[in-house]
């Protein structure tokens, strides 16, 4: 359910984009790694207003895994059944550091959400590096901190990868 509604969202976002080089606005999807057995999927819009400073607003999922207990592997018919979180929130991203063709920010924020059973709030600390490609397009990687206050894990950290599309103005 999750899936189609995510690709269902990129696909949209994709369908009604079109490059422009001098656009400061951005759609994004990465996909992270995180401390202890977790994955994670944001899908974000991004504001950039002077000096690359933005603004964030972002939709995160993220799945926890259980290694089995025979092989110490991860068991891929329990995958989907473990617990898995999901939120919407804000970040500010001031730049700290500007390179040629690529920038640094810090990216600051909180959000609220939901696991399986109950209400979540988030507050998110990281950086993220963004590299220009042509066309308005950028990739980033992302080292991440977030503790889900109310949470199973309450701290979670890692790094994520992933990829700005342009908006059209």
């Amino acid at each position: 359910m999750m899936k189609k509604l995510i690709l269902s969202l990129l696909t949209i976002f994709t369908m009604g984009m079109a490059a422009n080089a001098q656009n400061n606005n951005h759609v994004s999807l990465g996909v992270g790694l995180l401390y202890e057995n977790s994955a994670d999927v944001t899908l974000s819009y991004e504001h950039e207003t002077k000096y690359h400073n933005a603004w964030e607003y972002f939709g995160n999922a993220c799945i926890k895994w259980d290694e089995c207990a025979s092989c110490g592997h991860i068991c891929p018919e329990s995958f989907w059944k473990n617990y898995r979180t999901w939120s919407l929130g804000i970040a500010y991203k001031p730049c700290v550091t500007r390179m040629r063709n690529s920038h640094g920010n810090l990216r600051i924020g909180g959000s609220l959400g939901s696991d399986t059973d109950k209400f979540l709030a988030g507050i998110h600390v990281g950086y993220e590096q963004n590299y220009s490609l042509r066309g308005g397009w950028k990739i980033y990687w992302q080292v991440k901190s977030d503790c889900m206050i109310k949470g199973q894990d309450l701290f979670r950290t890692g790094i994520a990868i992933g990829i700005k599309l342009p908006t059209g103005n």
